[in-house]
């Protein structure tokens, strides 16, 4: 009886699971909210082998001549929709031709043109980045979705907003979780261009990231440019000490800015948004 009982409860849960998956491309994304749609607007758009790339360009207030590009490597649905599929190697291409696209190569600027017409980086400052594979602890969702296993187009089509927000606060720090509206706000950008759908293409950072360790930390540690750390001490990604202990050791002449109010966590530039800017400006002007 116990045995026929747990069979049903199984059916039960696979024809919700189908209905589910029938209804999901009649489901509608949630609308933009006002801030949202303001800040979608005043963005722009180039185009990079036929796919439409958004970027925002602003204008700094202080006068200065220097160029700052801000870069979220875990590329987001409203930024480039349906190249979620491409990988690192792909999105850094994306930005040298918007760098192109700008006209910045030939200006004195964060990044500049060398004689072989690719980019030299002047200056770097990361954030909470996962750098090593052996310090990176991934959410549960993530592990099931990276892989690409038979779970992957199931979970990414009843990928909802619960799911998301829920996932989402638990790398928050205790007292700076988002509201419900910022919420809302971030999910909407995830099902725009069906965007939820590439979700598990995109996680294969993850495993690019052990198989490229090599040449990647290789990288950051072969540089002579200045580098700058803005950590958030409460990750759970990115755990306390391990990963910064790895990070100094890997590049013991970047610098460090550890936000430490105890409740800072993997967006320190949300969390503790003015805290973040100080450290990188603190950073600029030091050389």
């Amino acid at each position: 009886a116990a045995r026929r009982d747990r069979l049903r409860r199984m059916r039960e849960w696979w024809v919700q699971v189908v209905l589910l998956l029938a209804a999901y491309p009649h489901i509608r994304p949630p609308q933009l909210s006002h801030d949202l749609h303001s800040w979608k607007s005043s963005g722009k758009f180039f185009t990079y082998k036929g796919l439409r790339i958004f970027y925002q360009d602003s204008v700094g207030v202080d006068g200065s001549q220097e160029i700052v590009v801000v870069l979220h490597v875990f590329q987001h649905p409203a930024t480039i929709g349906t190249i979620f599929g491409k990988s690192i190697f792909e999105q850094v291409s994306i930005v040298e031709a918007l760098l192109r696209h700008l006209g910045l190569q030939n200006l004195r600027i964060k990044y500049k043109q060398n004689r072989s017409g690719r980019l030299t980086i002047k200056s770097l400052c990361l954030s909470n980045g996962g750098i090593f594979p052996e310090t990176h602890r991934p959410l549960l969702l993530q592990m099931l979705l990276k892989d690409g296993g038979v779970l992957s187009p199931i979970l990414t089509q009843l990928m909802n907003f619960f799911v998301f927000s829920r996932g989402l606060t638990t790398v928050f720090g205790l007292y700076t979780w988002p509201s419900e509206s910022e919420l809302w706000d971030m999910w909407a950008g995830i099902p725009n261009n069906d965007g939820n759908l590439a979700i598990d293409g995109l996680l294969q950072y993850i495993n690019q990231r052990k198989k490229f360790r090599r040449r990647w930390v290789g990288a950051l540690a072969s540089v002579t440019i200045p580098i700058h750390f803005i950590y958030g001490p409460l990750d759970p990604v990115n755990l306390y000490p391990e990963f910064l202990e790895l990070y100094r050791k890997t590049l013991p002449w970047s610098t460090v800015s550890i936000l430490d109010d105890h409740h800072i966590s993997h967006y320190p530039q949300l969390d503790d948004a003015i805290g973040s800017l100080n450290a990188y400006m603190g950073f600029i002007t030091s050389f």
